[in-house]
């Protein structure tokens, strides 16, 4: 089997987010597809099946290094910079569709993640030495826990108490504020430790949740988004109805042979 090494959102080898992904020719066993993640020990490893008819969706699964995940952005991205660009996939998501442009990115078409009010939630221990009135509002999606602090450099050199993390997000934590650079709308940072993935590089199922959340703020539909992690990569975000539109860029690193 094919195997890929992809850093996804950037077009500059060994920055943006890495994935793994495997070309299989037919279904493979979940326990096999989990084992092959933890071996990768990647944020995510994507699997697909090309083995279909031509213009059928291609079925599509993501692994963590210790579950599976309902979606994965930069995966998927890797996924199909390895297929070429335009592609179909049928995933635990539904059907998300791929678009390849003539300037090198590729559009990726996910659901929407809205946020609805969690001011309840008891987040200040996860957020390490942040100052309670530096929290500007606290919302949560259906997987995800949203902190919006108040000012970017706040997310930048926020050192968070990962043990709490899983104590009030099912999957991870999005801290984000207004950005302070003048040709990017907001920045984050992703942490979930829950998944196995402590901080998350760039996270484009994340960003379904941040552009509502800061198209709402702005009073735009198309956005730019900076996840400021150590690698850090950037996403275009364009809110189209219910759904999201996420493009980027993706660098092929490494190409070999699955053997096991």
């Amino acid at each position: 089997m094919r195997s890929y090494l992809v850093d996804s959102f950037t077009d500059t080898p060994f920055s943006g987010n890495p994935a793994a992904v495997v070309l299989l020719d037919e279904p493979a066993d979940p326990a096999w597809m989990q084992a092959v993640a933890a071996e990768f020990n990647q944020a995510e490893t994507a699997f697909v099946v090309t083995g279909v008819a031509e213009h059928a969706a291609k079925p599509l699964r993501w692994f963590s290094p210790t579950t599976e995940v309902d979606l994965c952005g930069h995966a998927t991205l890797a996924t199909a910079h390895v297929l070429g660009g335009s592609q179909r996939f049928d995933t635990r998501s539904g059907e998300l569709t791929c678009t390849a442009n003539s300037d090198g990115t590729v559009e990726m078409n996910f659901p929407m993640r809205p946020n609805e009010p969690a001011e309840d939630l008891p987040v200040m221990a996860a957020l390490g030495d942040i100052a309670p009135e530096r929290v500007i509002a606290v919302a949560r999606s259906d997987t995800d826990l949203l902190v919006h602090l108040d000012d970017a450099g706040l997310v930048r050199e926020l050192r968070p108490d990962l043990s709490e993390v899983p104590r009030i997000a099912e999957r991870g934590m999005i801290v984000t504020a207004a950005s302070d650079r003048p040709e990017v709308d907001f920045v984050s940072r992703f942490f979930a430790p829950a998944v196995g993935a402590p901080e998350d590089h760039v996270t484009g199922s994340a960003h379904c949740s941040l552009a509502p959340w800061w198209a709402e703020r702005l009073g735009r539909t198309e956005l730019v988004g900076e996840q400021a992690s150590a690698r850090g990569g950037t996403v275009r975000a364009r809110l189209e109805g219910r759904r999201v539109t996420l493009g980027g860029r993706a660098v092929t690193v490494l190409e070999g042979t699955l053997a096991a």
